[in-house]
């Protein structure tokens, strides 16, 4: 258990939360949510010892260990991978070391002998014995081959040392665990054993995610950021967001009966533990959600943009044809002879252990680079606006506010302030705030800016490269919501299971060897088909 006590954090002249109180037990799983710069990470922070709070304080048990996600892959690159896991438990590997050095002494004494033994002693209490098993359980599940495992941490990519520094976190079963955005880099098969290994992880876990299924599927309880506050609520991501729409919706209706809204939140709350009894941590969820009263659950001050995409024209029948698209880039052969034509009804995920992968796929199409071999043809009647990975091209160097920057992709009718105001009002851009500089701006006001451009091209086909990647939950759900509204096609790319889950009806992956080509399928349906999954590990082995 981890206690919260009257903490207070202040930066100069503002006030980013009071006063908070929590207490977080174990076997639950709290997710902590807020907008973008309510100061998740910082609580996080907090709670590690990271950072000190203005007031009050953080106290977990002394004989509890915490462990916390690190978030620099470049502080082990001497150490070898398995190495670096163990060091997660620092008394364990304390000892371990210790001990190699004792043994190593040529001239070994009684007093090396007394020391080796008790040293031997707390090794055993530690589980010392199966770590190395442990962390190879832990590197294998996250889907880093044994081969892998004694080799420096200098000579991995930056997606598997990711890898090995969340095995690392989850090393050694500590008493909490702190994991901020776990499911960043990560690939399908790693995050779902991820979230099996967290639903039946016995101790406290706190974890920050924009990741809406994986919340979903963890959490037993989500703690809100907001209105300055840090407040405790039970269930998970949905089980919030539609409690606080409630919460709104009651507040609104002032009038109504206490008893008519009792009714209501009666209903709300058994629809929602009806579905809780999939798992351990589901059914834990179930039990506290039937003891939820009107007082529990509150109204969010939380803002959506308005996201909503409207084509100019129908697309014919053919959306884009592809043949034997190659491509190596740096000596590494990303795309192999890749092949697939698309129709007017398409809304694709490409999915791909490799996001280069899908990122090289779609500078291809969109003209931005060409292939070694092989070709691409859109159909006549489409038209195309893209949203790239890296959108830092479009505002560096640029001393243009956002309304400039926006009135250059403006039709002439759409050109003028009140329109562009209106518009990005809609976005999240209020007041002065259009003439902040796009130089400036956050990785999320970027992304907000580029989907209304694509917003204002009118185009039928939209190209996606990871597009919730700096965006809030608010702002995910809102393009989530207006994605599967429009009436075009999409080509995309996301690592967000609810967002391809609810969106796409054709799921291609792509492979250094060659791509598994699913048309009229779910992203479940894909991932929970045995012969597809064999199919697709077979071209990542050749």
């Amino acid at each position: 258990m981890i206690t919260v006590t009257d903490v207070s954090l202040r930066f100069s002249d503002r006030k980013l939360f009071e006063d908070v109180n929590l207490k977080f037990s174990n076997d639950n799983c709290y997710g902590v949510i807020g907008a973008n710069g309510a100061g998740k990470s910082t609580f996080l922070k907090i709670l590690s010892g990271e950072i000190a709070p203005t007031s009050g304080d953080v106290s977990l048990p002394k004989d509890q260990r915490m462990a916390v996600l690190k978030q620099n892959q470049f502080d082990y690159e001497d150490h070898t991978v398995i190495d670096t896991v163990i060091m997660g438990h620092e008394r364990l590997y304390a000892i371990i070391q210790e001990k190699n050095e004792v043994y190593m002494k040529s001239d070994f004494s009684d007093a090396d002998g007394m020391r080796i033994a008790e040293l031997e002693g707390e090794f055993a209490e530690l589980d010392g014995w199966e770590a190395e098993p442990e962390a190879t359980t832990l590197l294998q599940g996250l889907g880093l081959p044994e081969n892998l495992h004694d080799k420096k941490m200098s000579e991995l990519t930056g997606g598997q040392k990711v890898k090995v520094l969340l095995a690392q976190a989850l090393f050694g079963k500590p008493d909490v665990l702190l994991l901020d955005e776990p499911t960043n880099g990560l690939d399908a098969k790693s995050i779902m054993w991820l979230e099996e290994f967290l639903i039946n992880f016995n101790n406290t876990v706190i974890v920050v995610s924009h990741d809406r299924h994986f919340l979903n599927k963890v959490c037993t309880h989500m703690v809100d950021v907001d209105f300055g506050k840090i407040r405790l609520f039970v269930g998970n991501y949905d089980f919030w967001l539609e409690s606080s729409q409630l919460a709104t919706k009651l507040q609104a209706n002032s009038n109504a009966k206490k008893e008519e809204k009792i009714k209501e939140l009666e209903a709300f709350v058994a629809r929602f533990s009806a579905n809780a009894s999939k798992s351990k941590q589901a059914t834990s969820r179930k039990k506290m959600l039937e003891k939820i009263t009107l007082d529990d659950i509150q109204p969010s001050s939380r803002r959506y943009p308005f996201v909503g995409f409207s084509p100019e024209r129908e697309i014919g029948n053919d959306l884009i044809r592809v043949e034997n698209l190659s491509k190596t880039i740096d000596g590494k052969k990303v795309l192999s002879n890749i092949s697939f034509n698309l129709g007017s009804d398409d809304k694709v995920a490409f999915v791909s252990r490799n996001d280069i992968a899908i990122t090289t796929l779609f500078k291809i199409i969109m003209g931005e680079m060409e292939p070694d071999s092989g070709s691409y043809q859109w159909g006549v009647t489409t038209s195309q606006t893209y949203l790239p990975k890296d959108t830092s091209s479009e505002f560096e160097n640029s001393s243009m506010t956002i309304l400039e920057w926006l009135r250059q992709y403006a039709s002439k009718e759409e050109s003028d302030n009140t329109f562009l105001r209106g518009f990005l009002g809609r976005m999240l851009f209020s007041g002065e705030e259009v003439q902040k500089e796009v130089n400036v701006l956050s990785g999320g006001e970027k992304v907000r800016c580029m989907l209304s451009k694509l917003m204002l091209s009118k185009a039928n086909v939209l190209v996606l490269d990871d597009p919730t990647n700096h965006l809030d939950l608010e702002s995910i759900t809102a393009l989530n919501n207006g994605l599967i509204d429009f009436k075009g096609s999409i080509l995309f790319g996301s690592h967000d299971h609810q967002f391809i889950q609810t969106i796409a009806n054709h799921i291609i992956e792509l492979t250094p060897n060659g791509s598994v080509n699913r048309a009229e399928t779910t992203y479940d349906e894909f991932l929970e088909n045995k012969d597809v999954q064999k199919q697709i590990a077979a071209l990542y082995e050749d």
